[in-house]
């Protein structure tokens, strides 16, 4: 790991790789809290090459990578080297623009990940660092930096947040008994895996079956400050305290926000005492995964988790709202030919025609394995 005084050469590629490296690292430090923005980190190199400024951006509204890198810094950031994640942004948002702050601070070099594909950057910082007689050298560990920010770029591009679907099974496929007994199929390992996914999530979401059958927290245990949104799908608003007697953990926001999203077709009783609860609600002109997402990317997410039923799992990935599958298998049997599985209908008739998925990893947890693949890039039928 670099720290502040670490020297290395300036000049070949091999020394920018390693500087990126560093700046990487940073990046990650931000995951789950800088939505709507990209993960970014920095470092500032004196002419020297001496490593005197780092920085990485901490949280949405709060100073970009560079700037943190840049104060650090001070007086000698002047004629070295900021190595950075993703193209300075050039526009007055909540913060300056940074390509403005790199000029000020009168570096001589700035090496850059990857161009900013939002409209109002779009490679514009880099034309301005150039113009300014700043040397801008592009494209250094550019498919390490896409990756890491998968999410932010999926969204600018669909208009959707990435969606994760995640489930747990039993080795013989099933996600609860017969008579709904699901807690807990998975060990502890993986119950606090899933707390650390949903802190890097802006957002989880079920549907009334799973609100009315767990009563579900769905908060990530304190480890992400703010709590992702808890979002309910519900079309007809079917839910307890609002159809039912009773009242769900849920309602309770102390501790972390909830939406509700409902169709058109919600009685009005049923608004107005989800309203009295004081629980914010969303009408979608079309109750979908498809028109959740957008209105969520609308809200500045990024990440959502789908930590649903089979019905809604399956429409959602029919709808192209899933790009990651990850599924915690247990080694246990369950049984049943009416228990419950991970899927609803996907609408298939040959085998054949079932979605082909791309493993990205597997991994243990306790006595769980956790298999994460990627999803097809199309939907398997239009939303």
């Amino acid at each position: 790991m670099a720290r502040l005084g670490d020297q290395r050469p300036l000049s070949g590629t091999a020394a920018w790789h390693g500087w990126m490296g560093r700046a990487l690292e940073l990046a990650a430090l931000g995951e789950g809290r800088t939505s709507p923005n990209p993960l970014v980190g920095a470092v500032v190199l004196d002419a020297s090459g001496q490593l005197v400024g780092e920085g990485f951006h901490a949280a949405a509204g709060q100073p970009h990578a560079e700037v943190g890198a840049l104060a650090q810094a001070g007086e000698r950031a002047r004629g070295g080297t900021l190595v950075v994640t993703l193209e300075p942004c050039c526009h007055h948002g909540r913060t300056p623009p940074c390509s403005a702050a790199l000029i000020d601070a009168g570096v001589a070099r700035v090496v850059v990940a990857m161009a900013d594909p939002d409209p109002r950057v779009a490679g514009r910082g880099l034309t301005q660092l150039r113009s300014a007689g700043i040397e801008v050298i592009e494209a250094v560990r550019e498919a390490e930096a896409r990756a890491l920010n998968r999410p932010f770029l999926h969204r600018l591009a669909t208009g959707r947040p990435w969606g994760i679907l995640k489930w747990a099974m039993s080795l013989d496929g099933r996600t609860a008994l017969p008579n709904g007994a699901s807690q807990w199929i998975s060990g502890p390992e993986a119950r606090a895996w899933v707390h650390r996914l949903r802190a890097r999530c802006d957002a989880v979401i079920v549907g009334g079956g799973t609100l009315r059958a767990d009563d579900p927290l769905l908060t990530s245990r304190g480890r992400r400050q703010p709590e992702p949104l808890r979002v309910v799908l519900c079309r007809r608003l079917d839910l307890p305290g609002v159809s039912t007697p009773g009242r769900a953990r849920l309602w309770d926001q102390r501790g972390a926000p909830t939406l509700v999203a409902h169709g058109p077709e919600a009685p009005r009783e049923r608004r107005e005492t989800l309203d009295q609860l004081d629980v914010p609600r969303l009408e979608l002109p079309a109750c979908a995964p498809a028109a959740l997402l957008q209105a969520l990317a609308q809200r500045g997410c990024n990440r959502v988790l789908w930590e649903c039923g089979p019905a809604l799992a399956a429409a959602a990935l029919r709808q192209g709202c899933v790009q990651q599958l990850a599924a915690v298998v247990a080694p246990r049997l369950l049984g049943g030919e009416a228990a419950r599985t991970a899927l609803g209908s996907l609408g298939l008739e040959r085998v054949d025609d079932g979605p082909s998925l791309r493993e990205r990893a597997v991994t243990r947890l306790g006595p769980d394995l956790l298999w994460t693949l990627d999803t097809p890039t199309t939907p398997l039928t239009a939303p």
